[in-house]
């Protein structure tokens, strides 16, 4: 827990110094012809509200969902690069701004909960969640609350407080999670320990991956922070994304 608090403070730190319901169609710029994006709106238990983009497919298969989880501190747009590899393959995915998170607290269960409602709001009946850093804990705790859960995905996954290994001991499904190298960003791997305990784990490592080659975009915070050398960057970038749309894959399958 020490690197993991590190790193905290030091995350907050630099942000600080940086200074409706129902939702509007849109042909999403860049993607595939076929792919549309919803924005809209869902309503956490605490009365705030979840930003979600929903990119819809027009070959997905109806019900079908993956909620995808931005890390700590950070927003849905730094995942919207894997969201749109998802989409291209067919797959029905919504990126999610949590309202419930705060520089001095992750409210990392009440995230899980809000990854639930947004399910919800779209009518899924079968879920993968995923999600990078502490977005892949938040996906732990809805998937273990969720009974149309067919699997989870866990991006670099960063653990608070055991939280995770709580979640997964009592989780029936499996749990694919992609690694990349040990660091102060990362909690020294700390997520690794978290699916040790799980009762089905299949870990991929990422060699030479910092912390910010999971997220799609980055920006110059997490490289400041987290990528002390971006070289070889945009190819791990891909990899993880190949690899990520293959691991959602076979997760629908279950």
């Amino acid at each position: 827990m020490p690197c993991q608090s590190k790193f905290t403070a030091v995350w907050v730190a630099c942000l600080v110094l940086a200074g409706c319901f129902g939702g509007v169609m849109h042909e999403a710029p860049g993607v595939t012809p076929g792919v549309r994006i919803e924005w809209g709106q869902a309503r956490s238990a605490t009365g705030c509200a979840l930003d979600y983009a929903w990119y819809r497919p027009v070959a997905s298969t109806p019900g079908e969902l993956v909620v995808l989880a931005h890390g700590f501190l950070r927003d849905k747009a730094r995942l919207a690069g894997l969201a749109r590899a998802l989409a291209e393959a067919g797959i029905s995915v919504v990126t999610v701004d949590f309202c419930n998170t705060r520089p001095w607290r992750g409210n990392h269960a009440r995230n899980g909960f809000d990854l639930i409602a947004v399910a919800d709001r779209l009518e899924a009946r079968r879920l993968v969640y995923a999600g990078f850093s502490a977005g892949g804990l938040a996906a732990l705790v809805a998937a273990r609350n969720d009974p149309r859960t067919l699997g989870v995905l866990t991006l670099d996954l960063v653990d608070a407080r055991e939280l995770g290994r709580l979640m997964v001991q009592g989780l029936d499904r499996p749990v694919i999670g992609l690694f990349g190298e040990p660091a102060s960003c990362n909690a020294d791997n700390n997520g690794l320990t978290t699916l040790a305990a799980a009762r089905q784990a299949r870990i991929e490592r990422i060699d030479g991956a910092s912390h910010c080659d999971f997220e799609s975009p980055t920006d110059w915070l997490c490289r400041a922070l987290c990528e002390p050398d971006r070289a070889g960057a945009e190819q791990r970038r891909a990899e993880i994304l190949a690899r990520s749309v293959t691991a959602v894959r076979s997760l629908l399958m279950e």
